[in-house]
């Protein structure tokens, strides 16, 4: 099916009908079925910071996400469809005409784990790409006999984040915030946001397990079991802490799963 140059948004329309026109405002960087792995990909490796586009969301019609880049991570919110009107964030607009005219105007987000995020740029859904192709000169086969069953994709997982956590000290058991960021199956802690080189990047592919963690007299902590070391984190509130064990587990059992 060809997509036209120009999309919209008109959540009444069936996925076959996407093309379709929605009144005079027209949303050029609306992704129609991107999903949420390949927008994260797109905004890390093309995006810049405030970079953001609006896509379909799994969550069933009249459901769309909002992804955002916010510097080495990408954030995703919900945009729904309230009878003709769309809703976003705490407000409400008539027409998906006001909906577009918001955006132009840059407003400022605030997360949960309390970034706050700047909507500089849409980025658009069609984009000129260089005519420009390599020609073969090498081409031979590494290994003989295999067949498509051995022919299996694979690439690691995405799903980023980041956020100030309280981190308990290896050597003297004292408490320091620390910004960390998760990348693909890195997780690095940083003495402040501002810094650019990372104090420690963590392997999760060598962690063994993330949980809640009781043992420490703190709330809203949890850990990071490795075979050195358990690194013991607490967040702000239990909200933050269930988002990072979630994100965190799920990137342990794509590990698992050879992803």
């Amino acid at each position: 099916m060809s997509l036209l140059s120009v999309l919209v948004v008109d959540v009444d329309q069936t996925h076959k009908q996407s093309t379709k026109s929605f009144g005079t405002a027209l949303i050029l960087w609306y992704h129609y079925d991107l999903s949420r792995h390949a927008a994260e990909a797109l905004l890390l490796s093309n995006g810049t910071d405030g970079s953001y586009l609006l896509r379909n969301s799994n969550e069933g019609p009249g459901c769309f996400a909002l992804s955002v880049r916010a510097k080495d991570s990408v954030k995703h919110f919900h945009v729904t469809r309230k009878d003709n009107g769309y809703v976003f964030g705490f407000n409400e607009f008539a027409t998906l005409h006001d909906f577009v005219n918001h955006f132009a105007n840059q407003p400022l987000l605030g997360s949960d784990t309390g970034t706050l995020i700047v909507l500089k740029c849409p980025y658009p859904w069609r984009v000129e790409e260089p005519s420009i192709y390599e020609s073969v000169r090498v081409h031979t086969a590494i290994q003989t006999g295999r067949t498509e069953n051995d022919l299996v994709p694979n690439a690691p997982s995405l799903g980023t984040k980041e956020g100030y956590l309280v981190k308990q000290g290896a050597i003297v058991k004292n408490w320091k915030q620390r910004w960390f960021t998760l990348n693909r199956y890195e997780l690095k802690y940083f003495k402040d946001k501002v810094c650019e080189e990372p104090i420690r990047t963590l392997d999760l592919r060598a962690c063994s397990a993330v949980q809640f963690d009781y043992s420490q007299d703190r709330v809203n902590c949890f850990c990071l079991v490795f075979p050195e070391r358990t690194f013991y984190l607490c967040t702000k509130t239990g909200v933050e802490a269930d988002e990072w064990i979630k994100i965190l587990q799920w990137k342990l059992s794509q590990i698992r799963k050879g992803r």
